[in-house]
Parts: structure tokens; C-alpha cells; sequence
């Protein structure tokens, strides 16, 4: 008994390489990535890059993946078909690769994940007693948001400064000059959203 064809077949090679073709084209764009930058953030060469991009290769599975990564998403969802990606993510606490800082005196722990788009960044921070925590200007229109957990800080940003305890959040322009300083006589605990 012949079976019924069915009614969402899986795209062919070719229809998925045409896929591939107009995504890395469209993420490079969205990107405003060049090749050349494209290729330094994948490991692809400029021309195998160029060469998917007008159909004309059909990459492997590790080529497919490094694209993927430089763009901080899953190799389902670079080929357009987002239920090939999970749709919960975790970072755990005890993964040291998202250890940004970790001396005596601080520890910032990266909390969203590490290939998100970075218009929003979300991060632990852990300060000693009396240390602090200090930041050149980031790009101009970017904010912070810090929350205490445990602990008291200071906060200055420019020419302006505040205290916060446990409990207390400050939101303050991080285009400036900034500090996170503990001004207390046990660990800071706090949580920092960083958006630009």
C-alpha cells in the first residue's frame, strides 16, 4: 500500500541552501556587516561566504554553524525554521565561560545569553568590601540599570552621585564616566541591565 504523500514535505537540498543564500544575506545587511567583517567574526573565508550568499555553495554543517554563531543564533533559526530551536534558554550559574570579571575584588557573571543581541545586556556583579567597580563612557544613549540585592553601594555617574541599599534601584546614563563602588562592610550583591 503506497503512502500518502505528505502535506508539509521537508525542503529539498537545494530549497534549503536558497534559504541559506538569502538569510546570511539578510543578516549581514540587518548587521551592517561587511564580507570581510562577516568572514573575521565566522572564520568563513570572504569568498565562500560571497559564494553562499549567490547560491552558488552548498557549506558544510561546521561552515553553516560558525555563520550561525557570528550571528548569535542557532543553525535552525539561521535557516528560517525557528522550531528547530529550543524555546527556553538557560545560563547556568556554575558555567565559568560566563565569568566576565573574577579577582579579589569583583565578579561580573553574565546572565543573558552570551550570543543575544547586545542592544540589552544583563549581568550579576559580586564587589568587595571598599572596591568599586569603574567604567569609561560606553556608546552615547547607553543606560544602566542596578539593583542591590545584598550589600549598600555607591553609585556616580559624571558629576552626580547616589547610596542605595538593599532593595534600592538607580537608573542612570552610562555614556559618562561611572562608577559602582561598595560603600558598605560586606559583599555587594547587585544586579546590573545595561541598554544602549
Amino acid at each position: 500500500m503506497p503512502n500518502k504523500k505528505n502535506s508539509n514535505p521537508a525542503p529539498t537540498p537545494d530549497e534549503t541552501s536558497q534559504v541559506l543564500c538569502s538569510r546570511v544575506t539578510e543578516l549581514r545587511k540587518k548587521n551592517k556587516l561587511t564580507l570581510e567583517q562577516l568572514a573575521t567574526a565566522s572564520g568563513v573565508s570572504r569568498s565562500m561566504l560571497s559564494q553562499i550568499e549567490r547560491g552558488q555553495a552548498n557549506p558544510t554543517l561546521t561552515v553553516t554553524f560558525r555563520i550561525a554563531q557570528a550571528f548569535g543564533i542557532s543553525i535552525g533559526e539561521l535557516v528560517d525554521q525557528p522550531w528547530a530551536a529550543s524555546p527556553i534558554e538557560v545560563v547556568h550559574g556554575d558555567d565559568a565561560s560566563n565569568l566576565f570579571r573574577s579577582d579579589d575584588e569583583c565578579q561580573i557573571r553574565t546572565l543573558s545569553p552570551l550570543h543575544m543581541e547586545k542592544n540589552i545586556e544583563f549581568y550579576e556583579l559580586r564587589i568587595a568590601p571598599k572596591a568599586r567597580l569603574a567604567s569609561a563612557p560606553h556608546y552615547e544613549g547607553t543606560k544602566e540599570l542596578l539593583t542591590v540585592a545584598s550589600g549598600s553601594a555607591r553609585v556616580i555617574a559624571g558629576d552626580t552621585d547616589c547610596n542605595l541599599s538593599e532593595g534600592d534601584s538607580a537608573h542612570y546614563r552610562a555614556d559618562l564616566q561611572h562608577t559602582i563602588e561598595n560603600s558598605g562592610r560586606k559583599e555587594l550583591v547587585c544586579y546590573l541591565v545595561v541598554t544602549s
